[in-house]
């Protein structure tokens, strides 16, 4: 693959022909630049997007024993099935709920989910969702405050519908029965979090997340169009080529349940999959979280934008410093969210002395990125494993009543936050970059949208602004509805003639030892690829330790797929641990790729090597699938992209 800096000038037009042939020939992109306001100028949004040539499908080294005398067949469990519908939506968080309850209404709906329905990111979304609401507040204001947090990377165009459409959204959601806090006088009770100017987070205490997906899953539930599929691995998109165009027709599917393959095949696909937290060892996402959808696209030839950009959640429960350890490592990071600080909370060492100050005349209230790092500094200078956030100097009844989850958690483990401080440490938390989006959610591939988290649409530009995640997953999935509608509607292909591709073959027609080895391989590389993520890939980067990490993940997604041919695997076979390796894999290479390309630090990107924001760097970056590279097993699609 190829990665460059260009001005966010590239939003997808939403019919718009999406080409540009002309990159085949070139190893890098020289655009001209402008700017305008100090923003990115959107006067070539036009600009076309290659689809590439399809490569040579990939061949298992021929040095590769088998491993076992049988022949890998389709799941001796369950036979493969083949489902069809209108409207195919892999993710069933905030983004694919709230687009799966709107085109339902033009035809029939899919909804693919790896876990249960609830297990996503949206669920753990502790805060709230930022919207202009109150009278002394304004869309400019919220505008300036995400292109502010943003680094001034942000994509003015997006900002402005975002935040225009984004009052809407909420009252949606209130209409449709999601319960919010209001405050004495009957309204909707706004908090304030750190980089906004104004209270202006609606929330329903610190389970805001939750109680949306509560109010949207049964929504979903109760419409006839809406098929939900849970447990359903996504392995890879199903798609054709014809001349320069890419078509998207479905999905792939692994069944955990009764580990059965399952083709899902419509006339759109929306990926609402969430972030890939999971390439780190410490963070805040389920464990669903494996850049499943990033990769997908990336393998399927979609345009990758700003991986670079990791958001590290400044506090992350730190367990090790709790009057009571857990008994067993957490899946993921309890979160102790931005409305703590917002709330007044106040940052201290361990020596009890207040330092954020020190960093940012914001204080507490300054920006993710500026506490993240800001934390970061403290633990290193001082060699300590945490810090300290403390709100205990609040009445006691204020707090349990904004942060009753936060507060229940902790008391679990022996900490009263209404007289205690509360030990937190930086966690990887949300991907601002993904795969690149439009104004109406469109990608370069035809029949593909995205939305939330897996998106790259440049309203985060840098950094996130604190609650604009759920905030941009509504608006940009309500976007995504009328040209979707308008692509199904306006497609010639028989669905049912496109059963065409070859179908996955299940692991389980090797020996059950060869698989239980390979499983506990992967488990082991997966933690090695976290560790490098970890020391290399963090908070504070150098262009040694992102080589250094390069050439690591290089080898050990060598190692991995050495060890798998060697004991049988072939290169359709899949099960779900081998998925989830290959999509972290992915990803993260995606993120050393992008962090390498950025000669500047902005937002949530520091290097040491360039410390300094660069106005001429202040471009998104954009990593192009690269047809002559050298493509492993993890980067290439199961089945091979059909020529039309």
């Amino acid at each position: 693959m190829s990665s460059s800096l260009l001005n966010w000038n590239i939003h997808l037009q939403c019919r718009a022909k999406l080409s540009i042939k002309e990159f085949c020939s070139q190893s890098s992109m020289a655009y001209g630049i402008s700017f305008r306001n100090c923003l990115q100028s959107d006067a070539s949004r036009t600009l076309r997007l290659f689809c590439y040539k399809q490569c040579n499908s990939f061949q298992a080294p021929s040095s590769y024993c088998n491993g076992t005398n049988r022949t890998p067949a389709h799941s001796c469990l369950q036979e493969n099935v083949t489902k069809y519908f209108d409207f195919i939506i892999v993710g069933s968080g905030v983004a694919g709920l709230s687009y799966a309850l709107e085109v339902s209404k033009h035809g029939s709906v899919a909804i693919i989910t790896k876990a249960e329905p609830h297990e996503c990111n949206t669920n753990y979304a502790q805060g709230g969702v930022s919207a202009v609401l109150c009278p002394s507040d304004s869309v400019e204001s919220h505008m300036h405050d995400t292109i502010v947090a943003g680094g001034y990377l942000c994509d003015e165009e997006t900002v402005r519908v975002v935040c225009t459409e984004g009052p809407d959204r909420i009252k949606e959601l209130v209409a449709m029965g999601a319960s919010f806090d209001h405050g004495e006088d009957g309204h909707l009770h706004l908090a304030k979090e750190g980089g906004h100017s104004h209270h202006r987070i609606v929330h329903a205490a610190d389970m805001t997340g939750r109680e949306i997906e509560r109010a949207l899953l049964k929504a979903v539930d109760d419409d006839p169009n809406i098929s939900m599929f849970e447990h359903h691995f996504a392995i890879d998109l199903l798609t054709s080529q014809d001349n320069e165009e890419i078509y998207c027709h479905g999905v792939d599917t692994l069944n955990t349940e009764i580990q059965q393959i399952a083709r899902f095949i419509g006339k759109v696909t929306l990926l609402a999959s969430g972030g890939a937290g999971h390439i780190y060892p410490m963070t805040t996402n389920p464990l669903v979280t494996t850049g499943d959808g990033i990769a997908m696209a990336h393998r399927a030839q979609a345009v990758i934008s700003n991986m670079e950009f990791v958001q590290f959640h400044p506090t992350a429960l730190a367990d090790e410093g709790l009057p009571i350890k857990p008994v067993k490592k957490r899946d993921n990071a309890f979160l102790i969210t931005e409305a703590v600080r917002g709330d007044g909370g106040i940052l201290y060492n361990k020596s009890m002395k207040r330092f954020m100050p020190l960093y940012d005349e914001r204080a507490e209230l300054a920006p993710r990125d500026v506490v993240a790092r800001s934390i970061d500094d403290q633990l290193k200078k001082r060699g300590e494993k945490y810090v300290f956030l403390d709100i205990s100097h609040k009445p006691r009844q204020q707090i349990l009543s904004h942060f009753p989850n936060i507060a229940a958690e902790c008391l679990n483990y022996g900490l009263d936050i209404t007289s205690m401080p509360i030990p937190v440490v930086p966690a990887a938390h949300y991907m601002c970059g993904g795969v690149l989006a439009g104004l109406h959610g469109q990608t370069n591939i035809k029949g593909l949208y995205v939305a939330g988290e897996v998106a790259c649409t440049g309203l985060h530009g840098a950094n996130r602004l604190a609650s604009n995640s759920l905030l941009e997953a509504l608006v940009f999935a309500r976007r995504a509805v009328q040209p979707s509608v308008e692509h199904m509607v306006h497609s010639t292909v028989n669905t049912k003639h496109l059963d065409i591709w070859p179908h996955p073959v299940l692991s389980e027609s090797l020996k059950d030892c060869i698989v239980e080895d390979i499983k506990l391989r992967t488990r082991q590389i997966r933690g090695e690829l976290q560790s490098v993520m970890w020391e290399y890939v963090g908070i504070v980067r150098s262009t040694n330790r992102l080589k250094n990490a390069e050439w690591r993940i290089a080898d050990l997604e060598l190692q991995w797929e050495e060890f798998l041919f060697r004991r049988g695997w072939k290169p359709m076979m899949i099960n779900s641990e081998a998925c989830e390796m290959r999509n972290l894999f992915c990803c993260a290479k995606l993120v050393v790729r992008s962090a390498l390309a950025r000669h500047e630090s902005r937002g949530l990107h520091f290097t040491e090597d360039f410390p300094y924001v660069e106005e001429s760097k202040r471009k998104p970056t954009i990593i192009f699938p690269n047809s002559a590279a050298k493509l492993t097993w993890s980067s290439r699609q199961v089945h091979k992209q059909l020529q039309c």
